[in-house]
């Protein structure tokens, strides 16, 4: 399991952090709001964890952001402000649990595996880009069916056009933490679905950014 940790008070971070890679549960961690929301939207994560006071941009625009975005990944907000009417916010702009501080680490491991069994939150089941439309619940792609890894790396193409998915985080989205897998898998799959793009003719292509990753953007 692979969770982004969004939190500003290092030390905190540090104590849970630590102690979630105890119970193997890969932590990404930040401390800034908008970087956190460019990790979270790059994919490849179990569950997202977000405090609410971030400097740059708060936990709850981050939640807003990713929700309009299409993501479906499981969110946990977490928050000093333990009144009602925060908690109501946060699970009304489509969070999936609310951790008020301070908190155990036992508890919030046992949240993260709660939410992470649920099944994901409904949205909208087609995203369109280009000539292209991409059926989340199918996973098909202007009707042909994608094999389970080119649609592990398709999504978050498709969700975030014309943005470089780096290609460590498309690595970690389709294999995890498999110790056997490398870059090299990522680039096999990106030539299995540029060749479905040409089969379909497609105005979009897969376009390589050199030491980084790969974006989809239009011909």
């Amino acid at each position: 399991m692979r969770i982004l940790y969004v939190e500003d008070e290092e030390r905190l971070a540090s104590a849970v952090t630590h102690l979630l890679k105890k119970e193997h549960i890969a932590v990404d961690w930040t401390g800034d709001g908008e970087e956190g929301l460019n990790m979270a939207l790059r994919g490849g994560y179990d569950c997202l964890v977000l405090d609410i006071m971030l400097p740059h941009l708060s936990g709850v625009d981050i939640l807003k952001t990713v929700r309009q975005r299409g993501l479906t990944t499981p969110i946990i907000m977490l928050s000093a402000l333990s009144e009602v009417d925060d908690k109501v916010r946060a699970l009304e702009g489509g969070a999936d649990d609310y951790l008020a501080k301070p908190f155990k680490t036992a508890e919030l491991i046992a949240r993260i595996n709660a939410v992470t069994r649920r099944p994901p939150l409904q949205v909208s089941e087609v995203i369109k880009y280009a000539d292209l439309e991409y059926d989340l619940k199918n996973r098909t792609l202007n009707g042909i069916a994608l094999t389970g890894k080119e649609a592990d790396l398709f999504e978050p193409l498709i969700r975030n056009p014309e943005k470089i998915q780096h290609k460590e985080q498309l690595l970690a989205r389709a294999w995890g933490n498999d110790a056997n897998s490398s870059d090299n898998y990522v680039e096999v799959y990106m030539s299995y679905l540029r060749k479905k793009l040409a089969e379909l003719k497609s105005k979009a292509k897969i376009k390589t950014v050199r030491n980084l990753g790969y974006k989809l953007v239009k011909k």
